[in-house]
């Protein structure tokens, strides 16, 4: 079950809370966000809505990536070219033991939904956590360089032994392969066997999409 510190870490994260207690390339981003953008609490909800927002947030994120000298100018080989998804591109690194993602966030409604995703990740999945190496631009899309351990399944995926892990660690299955923790107010998507592998007899998440939702204040 998860510990006090852990539930502390994820609520700094959806409150747009300045996170402290951690510094790399993707919390320092998500940071700066903070400081001009609110994170939604109803992503689900008032998705297209935030268009024009997420069209500010990558304005603003161009000139924190010049600033701060961010871009990515040598983009993975096209050789290296494992994978292509539905919001990445997924290359093996170079070193054999990791994978490179472009991720362009199509999944999320916001950059700062992205960035909180991604910190939720870590948090929760710390063996494959993210590591943001910078961004690059293709055809004119914002894209986050994110860098990953490669891990190698060994045998398959029992889905019903990966909705036992994490209903034990509070989320509930609400449909297929869509869970929700109630008590956090997070929604994890698209849990199936591609996205999760097994080695060694351990369950790695290698690809999760959080949202958030929280009840809304009336007051």
């Amino acid at each position: 079950m998860l510990n006090d510190d852990t539930k502390n870490k994820i609520q700094d994260i959806i409150c747009g809370t300045h996170i402290h207690w951690q510094t790399n390339t993707c919390t320092a981003a998500r940071n700066f966000l903070c400081s001009s953008f609110s994170p939604s609490t109803t992503v689900k909800k008032d998705f297209d809505n935030r268009a024009l927002i997420k069209e500010e947030q990558a304005a603003a994120l161009i000139h924190y990536i010049n600033e701060n000298h961010l871009w990515v100018h040598r983009p993975p080989e096209a050789e290296r070219l494992l994978t292509v998804g539905g919001e990445a591109e997924v290359y093996m690194n170079t070193d054999q033991r990791h994978v490179i993602k472009l991720n362009d966030a199509v999944y999320y409604s916001t950059w700062l939904d992205f960035f909180n995703s991604i910190l939720l990740h870590n948090v929760l999945f710390e063996e494959t956590s993210y590591e943001l190496i910078g961004f690059a631009k293709r055809d004119n899309n914002l894209q986050a360089v994110l860098k990953q351990a490669f891990v190698i399944s060994d045998s398959p995926v029992h889905l019903p032994d990966v909705k036992a892990f994490l209903e034990f660690n509070g989320f509930e299955n609400t449909r297929r392969n869509d869970y929700f923790n109630k008590s956090l107010g997070l929604i994890l998507e698209d849990i199936h066997d591609e996205n999760v592998i097994m080695n060694s007899g351990i369950i790695f998440f290698i690809d999760t999409v959080f949202y958030v939702d929280l009840p809304v204040n009336k007051d």
